[in-house]
């Protein structure tokens, strides 16, 4: 039966298989009675997925001692049934309200008891040897606080996987199309690091969420996810505490992890600005407040600026035409500039947090 848990138990542990010892990895699972690592997956709704990514785990821990934790932020579509009965060995932890992806995270690193903790999403799967890898890396970069690797679509496609610390000049350079235009620029390119090879490791400034390996010692050090980012930005603000440590960030392309989310977003032709899609516009610029206020003071000004700015120059350049699809990028634009008044209003300015579930 799965192991339904609160915040002060002890997780079990998952073992598989032994090996032979020759591979320092495996030696050590048999060595320690502490797993290899602690996998920490957040689901919303997310059932057929995450067993599609609970059965990549399981063909990767042949020669791992694992233990895994799943939070399941309220789910409606049969998730919390089907991991009690095809996983039984997950930890589940039912919260009875969605908490969104940092608190939800915190609930299961604040128990789980890995040499290692990794981040990994319901809709992303280890490619083969990716999990082996990634301790390995970890092992060998003992001033590594937070590790990523690369992300990819089902079909191969590339996905950001390694960026720089949001600033406006940056985002300025992503908003105008300009990153994209010109993405082997080292200077265009330089949020999403575009015009790096993408083949080669490097320490940069963050990884996406969708993966990531941590050590625990930092997070003892740093703390945990900060629970006033309910959505966005709080992986970024996760590594620039860990950089501001003294620890580095870094990314890692032999660790290829596959994450249908970033392919599913390149779908989204239909300008159709959705109730759904407002609310979690809404999430994202209450976040950007939030980040740049916390790290940037003032700038959080700037940035309000920035996106209304650019907001306007589309509703000025669209707003007399007869083409439907002008007029809606038009509309569009005009409700963008609504919600980031409304973000401001809501976080004063990003300084204060609404309070959760968004």
């Amino acid at each position: 039966m799965t192991h339904v848990s609160t915040l002060t138990e002890q997780t079990p542990q998952f073992e598989t298989a032994s090996t032979p010892a020759s591979d320092p990895v495996q030696a050590h699972a048999r060595a320690s009675s502490q797993p290899d690592a602690s996998i920490v997956i957040v689901s919303f709704n997310t059932r057929e997925v995450l067993r599609e990514c609970l059965d990549s785990i399981t063909r990767e821990a042949a020669s791992l001692s694992l233990e895994i934790l799943i939070v399941d932020n309220n789910s409606s579509d049969g998730s919390q049934a089907m991991i009690e009965e095809e996983f039984p060995h997950v930890t589940l932890l039912r919260s009875p309200d969605n908490l969104g992806f940092g608190a939800a995270n915190n609930l299961a690193l604040s128990q789980a008891c890995g040499r290692y903790f990794i981040l990994l999403n319901s809709d992303a799967f280890f490619a083969p040897g990716a999990l082996v890898a990634a301790i390995r890396h970890m092992d060998a970069t003992p001033n590594c606080g937070l590790g990523g690797g690369l992300l990819t679509g089902r079909d191969g496609s590339l996905q950001p996987s390694a960026r720089s610390f949001h600033s406006i000049l940056r985002d300025a350079i992503v908003m105008t199309g300009l990153a994209h235009r010109f993405p082997k620029s080292k200077f265009f390119g330089q949020f999403d690091r575009t015009w790096a090879d993408p083949r080669q490791p490097a320490e940069i400034d963050w990884v996406p969420g969708a993966f990531s390996i941590i050590r625990p010692a930092v997070l003892q050090k740093v703390g945990l996810f900060d629970p006033a980012f309910f959505l966005y930005y709080e992986e970024v603000d996760l590594c620039r505490r860990i950089r501001r440590a003294g620890y580095s960030v870094w990314y890692w392309p032999d660790i290829v992890v596959i994450h249908i989310g970033g392919e599913s977003s390149r779908q989204l032709t239909d300008l159709t600005f959705s109730a759904h899609a407002a609310q979690v516009s809404l999430w994202r610029m209450r976040s950007t407040l939030l980040y740049y206020r916390k790290h940037h003071g003032f700038q959080a000004r700037l940035i309000f600026w920035l996106e209304t700015g650019l907001f306007r120059i589309t509703v000025w350049r669209n707003r007399s035409s007869k083409d439907p699809a002008r007029q809606e990028r038009c509309r569009h634009s005009q409700d963008l500039i609504a919600l980031m008044r409304q973000a401001w209003e809501e976080t004063n300015g990003g300084r204060v947090s609404p309070p959760a579930p968004w």
